[in-house]
């Protein structure tokens, strides 16, 4: 009977945390505006029963994933008896309501984290970072509740079976490519929190930023690991060897990702300098809200991709409205409270600050260029002016000239100082780096390729030009020491950070160009005993045969690959498989992976002489998109552990809880910020 009963009690859970999420919006904002300290004291406990509740709920559609209730429509629609039980797990978030489920409990998750590890905040700042959070929370679970229910019920006849998971997400990727996104996502709801919780207060000083980095770093580094994570899943899992083409779902992810880039940087600036405060403000709603509009875009059935949840209408106004209304509330309090607590701060143009501004500037234009080449044909389509496709031509076209130039301010920053530098002084520093670059990037197409080639030039001198200004800096950070290990060991984790982000950015850059220019293609048809040769590779089918997995049934071909000496012999295993409750082919890519190459062999269709179609690829150097992701992702976290960032905050709400008053706090933390 209690099992019969478990998606009532995950309905039940959600209603309660939505409530707990109203009371976490309303009052400790309101005790933060009237100064009352037990209205405060409220944000903290509701962060945390919220969290249980989603959690409660979480569990109990995940139990019904499990148990094979297929009385409840989410689970009917998106599992099926024969899945295998980690493919179960995921399917929770494979579909809308489920991935909105997991949205809202990470969002909680987010919230409860913020409670739990920002205690020595001051009070009322505490207060409004949580009641923010909680306005957000409870717009997106009265969403769920009213119209992506994932406990909806089938009865009073359920079907007797599943109508299984899509088989594209019969994947690992699905296990961990949702939830690493939806990390970032919702994690960005953290600075936008601290920002409009800094306006609120009149905090807008370097102190809020201090506070805000960590979070920022974090919900950073998440996003790009699962974008990282998705671009690698398109490039096994779908059979034709790409690893990016400007689907727009890809796009919505990619959005967020340039604003935060440039978030993190104008936050640096913000809390060294002073500068860029409303900037800094701007560019937190901002990345939130093109959170948020990834969400609309990939739930509100306005785009047919292989990623998108195409569903009914109305809950996509839903979202629409509650992105409105987010925005709006969010630039209104900031036309009200920027102009009262930001000030000007001079700086000279050769100098770390304008080079980080000019940084962001290109960062804002490049997330500008992929919106509107994104929403332009839906806006087109809306308006009832026609069709049209935007496809890779208009984004390469802009966006890769965009990256070069971004490079190349890159490269100035880390051996630039902050407000001025001589210019001659600056050119000394660079003069080796640059020669290096441009002469290696000249010759290495030479060596690699046999024969010179401009992308291929172009894309390693502005990854090189990224890095060795970096190595100057360390050597000379070194020099002025005397003892290197002893330097070493005195750089900060956030400087750690940034070496591993640009270092990570050249590293996806090198991938970029190369597999871009080298790589190599055939499609050949093979019967057992053939051969072909594709970059030096010898390709021989060796054998036919099916195989039947949990849920499918599959053609497997065994190929031997050999090159030079028969030492060298390996054999891949690509399939072509049929799910049974679907009937839906599907191919199972073969790869070889190695840290200079990949060699990628996908099965088509059998051909009427009994040969089999096949995609064969040499893909050069694309393991390296994903390495620089990582080291971009391993960048963000190390940065986090910077200890001054709890020392400061920790002596800071000290003083607060001694000296008083909000506005006491608000001017000693700015005159704190100014002499940063």
């Amino acid at each position: 009977m209690l099992i019969e009963m478990i998606p009532e009690l995950g309905h039940f859970a959600l209603v309660l945390a939505l409530l707990m999420a109203l009371v976490q919006a309303v009052v400790p904002l309101a005790g933060a505006a009237t100064r009352r300290p037990l209205w405060m004291a409220f944000a903290q406990p509701m962060a945390t029963g919220q969290l249980l509740f989603l959690l409660v709920a979480y569990v109990c559609l995940t139990a019904s994933y499990l148990l094979d209730d297929f009385s409840v429509a989410n689970v009917a629609n998106n599992s099926n008896s024969m899945l295998p039980w980690y493919y179960k797990a995921s399917a929770v978030w494979g579909n809308h309501e489920g991935s909105v489920l997991l949205w809202s409990l990470l969002l909680g998750a987010w919230g409860f984290a913020v409670s739990l590890f920002s205690r020595e905040l001051p009070r009322d700042m505490l207060a409004r970072v949580l009641g923010v959070m909680g306005l957000v929370s409870a717009g997106f679970l009265t969403f769920v509740l009213m119209t992506s229910n994932p406990f909806t019920r089938m009865l009073p006849v359920p079907p007797q079976d599943g109508a299984d998971l899509n088989p594209l997400l019969q994947d690992v990727g699905l296990i961990i490519h949702p939830p690493m996104l939806y990390m970032g996502y919702v994690g960005f709801s953290v600075v936008f929190a601290f920002a409009i919780a800094a306006l609120l207060g009149g905090r807008l000083d370097a102190a809020w930023t201090r506070w805000a980095r960590p979070w920022t770093n974090i919900a950073w580094a998440f996003l790009t690991v699962g974008i990282a994570l998705g671009s690698w899943w398109a490039y096994y899992e779908l059979g034709w060897g790409g690893w990016w083409f400007w689907d727009p779902v890809e796009n919505a992810s990619l959005l967020p990702w340039l604003a935060g880039t440039a978030l993190i940087h104008s936050l640096a600036v913000t809390e060294k300098r002073g500068s860029f405060k409303s900037w800094t403000v701007l560019l937190a709603i901002t990345t939130f809200s093109l959170s948020l509009l990834g969400t609309f875009l990939v739930r509100s059935g306005v785009l047919t991709s292989v990623h998108a949840f195409a569903n009914d209408p109305s809950r996509g106004m839903f979202i629409l409205a509650l992105l409105g209304i987010t925005v709006g509330a969010s630039l209104l309090v900031f036309a009200l409270r920027a102009p009262r607590v930001s000030h000007a701060v001079r700086f000279s143009w050769l100098s770390r600050d304008a080079l980080l501004l000019i940084n962001n500037i290109l960062l804002v234009i490049m997330t500008v260029t992929v919106l509107l080449g994104t929403l332009y044909p839906l806006v087109l389509d809306a308006l009832d002016l026609g069709k049209i496709s935007v496809g890779p031509p208009y984004f390469n076209a802009l966006f890769v000239p965009l990256t070069v130039i971004l490079c190349v301010f890159m490269g100035l920053g880390p051996v630039s100082r902050w407000k001025a530098m001589p210019g001659r002084e600056l050119a000394r520093r660079l003069a080796f780096s640059g020669m290096t670059a441009l002469v290696i990037g000249l010759i290495a197409p030479l060596i690699y390729g046999g024969a010179w080639n401009l992308w291929v030039s172009l894309g390693l001198v502005a990854a090189l030009w990224v890095v060795l200004p970096l190595v100057r800096d360390l050597v000379d950070r070194m020099r002025r020491q005397g003892a290197p290990l002893a330097a070493l060991k005195r750089l900060s984790p956030a400087y750690w950070g940034m070496v591993l982000g640009h270092l990570g950015l050249a590293v996806t850059i090198v991938g970029v160009t190369v597999v871009s220019n080298y790589n190599v293609e055939r499609n050949v048809r093979l019967d057992v005993g053939e051969s072909v040769s594709v970059a030096g590779y010898d390709f021989t089918m060796t054998g036919l045969g099916q195989q039947r997995g949990p849920n499918y049934l599959a053609d497997t071909a065994t190929i031997a690959v050999s090159r030079g000496d028969e030492s060298r012999l390996f054999t891949m295993h690509p399939e072509k498989r049929v799910y049974l409750a679907r009937g839906m082919p599907m191919t199972q890519v073969a790869l070889r992976p190695g840290l200079l190459r990949d060699l990628y062999v996908a099965m088509g269709e059998e051909l009427d002489d009994g040969s089999w179609a096949l995609r064969i690829q040499f893909k050069p150097f694309v393991r390296w998109l994903w390495l620089g992701a990582l080291l971009m992702a391993a960048g963000g976290l190390v940065a986090v552990v910077d200890r001054r960032y709890r020392r400061r905050v920790k002596a800071r709400s000290a003083r607060s809880r001694g000296e008083g008053t909000a506005s006491d706090d608000s001017s000693r933390a700015g005159a704190e910020g100014a002499r940063a």
